[in-house]
């Protein structure tokens, strides 16, 4: 019998100052997978997202720092109080069964406005084949997967609007991706960023796609 996978959760951390006050804290959280199995395919999704937590420490590091210094020597000359940026990252490991890994991470940025933004990017893996499953993988009706989602998309809306911009049907056409989805054990889970068809105060906007004839469990792909 295989074990489960297990993971840790490593951490980038840090506080940089100008002129001696603090105008950048960030933490940027990522996952370190451990297993007895698949064990090339674990090496791959952890170089994944120990590269990917580099690459957002260096745009902390030097973009949304210099963001940060420039916001501070205007909020000097201008007299107000200074405002601290942040940067964040999480994850949430929403499958984890048989050979399939599927998480989604949150990156939330404060740059001085009246609050911050989150956006969030997601994954799902097949560690026997070490690639990442698309959202067409996972599809097994006739006719295009993309039409069949915004369809049950734009069902869910209709049934409770108020949280919704008035033309969200419109906004489900221009803004679905079809790479913001992730795989929990009751069915796939497709999201709109912030903004896209709702208003900030109704926060990443998400959808249940139960398994059934035509969105098929992730874990069945173990057998292939």
């Amino acid at each position: 019998m295989k074990k489960a996978i297990t993971f840790n959760t490593l951490v980038i951390a840090d506080e940089m100052k100008y002129e001696g006050v603090t105008v950048l804290k960030y933490r940027i959280e990522y996952p370190e997978f451990l297993s007895t199995n698949y064990k090339t395919g674990i090496k791959v999704v952890n170089r994944y997202y120990h590269d990917k937590a580099l690459a957002l420490q260096n745009i902390f590091r030097t973009k949304l720092y210099q963001m940060a210094v420039d916001q501070y020597r205007d909020d000097v000359k201008n007299g107000f109080p200074v405002r601290v940026f942040e940067g964040l990252q999480t994850f949430e490991v929403t499958y984890n069964q048989g050979c399939i890994i599927s998480l989604y991470l949150d990156n939330y940025q404060y740059t001085g406005g009246a609050h911050g933004l989150t956006t969030r990017t997601s994954q799902t893996w097949n560690l026997r084949t070490r690639k990442m499953i698309k959202l067409s993988e996972l599809y097994k009706c006739s006719g295009s997967y993309t039409r069949y989602i915004k369809n049950r998309i734009i069902e869910e809306i209709k049934k409770d609007p108020d949280p919704y911009f008035e033309n969200y049907e419109e906004l489900v056409e221009q803004t679905f991706n079809v790479n913001n989805f992730y795989a929990t054990s009751q069915g796939l889970v497709v999201y709109f960023q912030q903004y896209d068809i709702a208003p900030y105060a109704s926060g990443i906007r998400e959808f249940l796609l139960p398994y059934n004839k035509c969105i098929i469990d992730p874990i069945k792909k173990c057998t292939k």
